[in-house]
């Protein structure tokens, strides 16, 4: 077996996201595995550098992974010829600079969303990476998910029949950072630091939707900052300045509705942190993180509205539950995998900066339609 080494800058590996999913869970795995089979008596071995802001942490972070590269500097590492990939996991607001450098170094690069702050900074992205020639790709995670891609399984299959409408539910409590510590940062919720639900999620939405029901051709959405005021990781009180709640109504190419529900001050009663409903003239679908239930046209019952008369049977125990029929991997590590092939062998990818920048175009059309209280249209992103 020949081993080709691949060497990976990872900017943000300090973070909850960056670490857990990308360098543990992904890259670390992915050696841990003996590396990527690229076929052919190959195999790809991911090197990565860890890079950041503070050197404690990053040197922390090595030596409990074994690793041996590490740098506060980030033009240095750019600089090196023989980083192949550069990744950001960084804060929005530092993204673009970032990113930018990275691209006109000639790295090839993979990054977190949103990629932007705004859409015309994304845009400017994906088209000074399509002038380098560069391989980039953007995190779409949700779509390796099981839950979604048993979801997907069924729409290729025709299950649906014609897709009518589409109900996402999303989102949890999070603590204010006062009597119990919050299990996301204070940054999130200060619009000043790129921070809100709708800059978020939306791009997350817009990925699903696109690519499992069709393009979103309009949105209307409302948000909400339920939770004014919150504590930040030193215990001192802040005013949260961004939303921390969306409501949003999206239209889709081919006629289908999607309503879909995000909320950090929502508590769970459902099977899983996200579902999706799914309903179609031939059958319905109900998908989660790992699950998916189904109910087919032929075995849905003959609900009578009478609320005079306790129900004596569950609504939930009247679905089938859709089985696994294969192993799924971790989503994250699935689409590094992706992506590493797609840079190394050059096989098709198109989870790229333009998918990327339409994410941001609708977290940035959803922000405005609210504030203007009116639905608004979504043009087609091109370069």
């Amino acid at each position: 077996m020949t081993r080709r080494t691949i060497r990976i800058a990872m900017n943000g590996v300090t973070g909850r996201m960056g670490y857990r999913q990308h360098l543990v869970r992904s890259i670390l795995a992915l050696r841990e595995q003996g590396g990527l089979d690229l076929g052919d008596g190959e195999v790809l071995w991911p090197e990565p550098v860890l890079v950041g802001r503070r050197e404690h942490a990053l040197r922390a972070l090595a030596e409990k992974h074994g690793l041996t590269e590490w740098s506060t500097d980030l033009d240095a590492v750019l600089a090196d010829d023989s980083i192949d990939v550069y990744f950001d996991a960084q804060v929005t607001s530092a993204r673009v600079d970032a990113l930018t450098k990275a691209i006109e170094a000639g790295k090839h690069l993979y990054t977190e969303k949103p990629t932007a702050a705004d859409f015309a900074g994304a845009l400017d992205l994906a088209r000074l990476a399509a002038e380098k020639g560069i391989k980039h790709g953007v995190v779409q995670d949700k779509l390796f998910l099981p839950g979604l891609l048993k979801l997907k399984r069924l729409i290729d299959g025709g299950f649906f029949g014609e897709i009518l409408s589409v109900r996402g539910e999303f989102g949890y409590w999070v603590f204010e950072g006062d009597w119990q510590e919050a299990q996301r940062p204070s940054w999130n919720y200060r619009a000043e630091d790129g921070g809100g639900i709708v800059v978020d999620m939306f791009p997350h939405w817009e990925y699903v939707l696109h690519e499992l029901f069709g393009r979103v051709t309009s949105v209307s959405a409302e948000i909400a900052t339920h939770v004014p005021r919150r504590w930040d990781e030193q215990g001192k009180p802040y005013e949260a300045t961004a939303d921390d709640a969306a409501y949003g109504t999206f239209h889709l190419e081919g006629g289908a509705v999607a309503q879909i529900n995000s909320s950090w001050a929502v508590r769970v009663h459902r099977d899983e942190l996200v579902e999706f409903q799914v309903d179609g003239t031939e059958g319905s679908a109900v998908a989660g993180l790992r699950g998916c239930r189904v109910q087919h046209r032929s075995a849905t019952p003959k609900p009578v509205w009478n609320p005079d008369i306790p129900a004596t049977y569950s609504f939930r125990d009247q679905w089938q539950e859709v089985p696994d029929n294969t192993e799924f991997d971790n989503g994250f590590k699935a689409q590094w995998e992706l992506f590493l092939r797609h840079v190394v062998l050059d096989e098709p990818y198109h989870w790229d900066l333009l998918a990327g920048a339409r994410g941001v175009q609708l977290a940035e059309l959803g922000l405005r339609s609210a504030a203007e209280g009116r639905r608004l249209d979504v043009p087609e992103v091109s370069l």
